[in-house]
């Protein structure tokens, strides 16, 4: 089999179909999720905190500016470079809007997967049909009750 057959085989069975299919849609559905996070929980966390959900952070250390004032021996103001040094913070408002998207995803999988087995459950529960007698046993049975009348 050559290698391209093989690949084209494996491409096109349902289950990895299925799979990018889902891919695609949990990707899109984790944006909707984000921006409903972004759009509205935080702003409503931040109206009772005072400032944006993702906005809150601790500073343990604040950043230096590139350039400071210094007088110099004569009395002059100049300014001297400085090395620029970022802010250290945690940010835990961005991390909890990140665990609440998480939260959010993950229950709405979870209502999808209950939804898929419950069907899957009733697919089952549905009994098979009897398959149909062979002609050679219903021709028996004709006989047998004909012969008891």
């Amino acid at each position: 089999m050559s290698m391209m057959k093989e690949f084209k085989e494996f491409a096109m069975k349902g289950s990895l179909v299925e799979i990018a299919v889902a891919f695609v849609m949990g990707g899109a559905f984790g944006k909707v999720v984000t921006s409903f996070t972004d759009g509205l929980v935080a702003p409503l966390v931040g109206l009772l905190t005072g400032k944006d959900l993702s906005q809150n952070m601790l500073v343990l250390k604040k950043g230096v500016e590139a350039k400071e004032a210094v007088k110099d021996a004569a009395g002059n103001i100049t300014e001297q470079a400085v090395a620029a040094q970022a802010e250290v913070a945690l940010k835990w408002g961005a991390f909890v809007t990140t665990v609440i998207d998480f939260i959010i995803v993950a229950f709405v999988m979870f209502l999808v997967i209950k939804a898929i087995n419950s069907l899957k459950k009733k697919e089952e529960a549905a009994p098979a049909a009897p398959a149909p007698t062979p002609e050679d046993i219903q021709l028996l049975r004709e006989i047998r009750d004909a012969l008891k009348k």
